[in-house]
């Protein structure tokens, strides 16, 4: 069975939502070639990244737009960017040397490469989908993406994500995205897609992925 958005109630999600949809982000996430870079033993990449994705789903809350359905089997972060974000680096880093430990220089590489190539042009940032590992390939994640495409579409914005495999940006070329210049993570790491959904044009097309130039920050 396939589910469409009609199927589906999307709603925000609450603190109360916290210990399912951190459980759905942390066993979604779980596998693929960026958690494999970041984490090589699948042990210790559960352990932090329930602590990752504790602190991603309440970042979220307090700053951004967080999204599930009725039956919390899928969630979705995003982050209103209309106008460049500072970063708090020293912050971040303290941060992430608690969440993550021995792991966190990789942590660090992959936020500061995603930070680096992050569009400047006002858009809406997909920062992490994820549905239940029990409940993928019903088309849940593209039925909740497609209630906030409605949104941007009526408030006349793009949006903008990180694709970390090629099932996700083939996903997301079918949702309306374009594909820009990748990200390769250093120390053989994974390549990463950049996808743009572009905001409604007056002649019914897109506006086309945003040139972006590389900003350098220091830790």
């Amino acid at each position: 069975m396939t589910i469409t958005n009609n199927d589906l109630l999307v709603r925000s999600a609450t603190e109360a939502d916290a210990g399912p949809l951190i459980a759905v982000l942390a066993e979604a996430f779980h596998e693929g070639p960026v958690a494999d870079w970041l984490i090589p033993d699948p042990i210790d990449r559960h352990t932090v990244y329930y602590r990752y994705f504790t602190d991603a789903f309440r970042h979220g809350l307090e700053h951004g737009q967080v999204y599930t359905t009725s039956g919390q089997t899928a969630v979705a972060i995003w982050y209103p960017r209309l106008e460049p974000t500072p970063t708090d680096t020293r912050e971040r880093l303290e941060a992430l040397e608690r969440i993550a430990g021995v792991h966190a220089p990789k942590f660090v590489l992959l936020e500061e490469m995603f930070d680096a190539f992050h569009p400047d042009e006002p858009h809406h940032y997909l920062a992490y989908l994820a549905v239940d590992p029990t409940r993928q390939n019903l088309g849940i994640g593209a039925a909740l993406l497609a209630d906030h495409h409605r949104r941007l579409d009526g408030l006349g914005l793009p949006a903008y994500l990180e694709a970390s495999n090629m099932r996700n940006r083939r996903l997301y070329l079918r949702l309306g995205y374009t594909a820009g210049p990748t990200i390769v993570l250093p120390t053989d790491g994974p390549v990463i897609w950049r996808m743009w959904r572009g905001a409604p044009t007056t002649t019914g097309g897109r506006t086309s992925f945003p040139r972006t130039r590389p900003r350098r920050r220091s830790l």
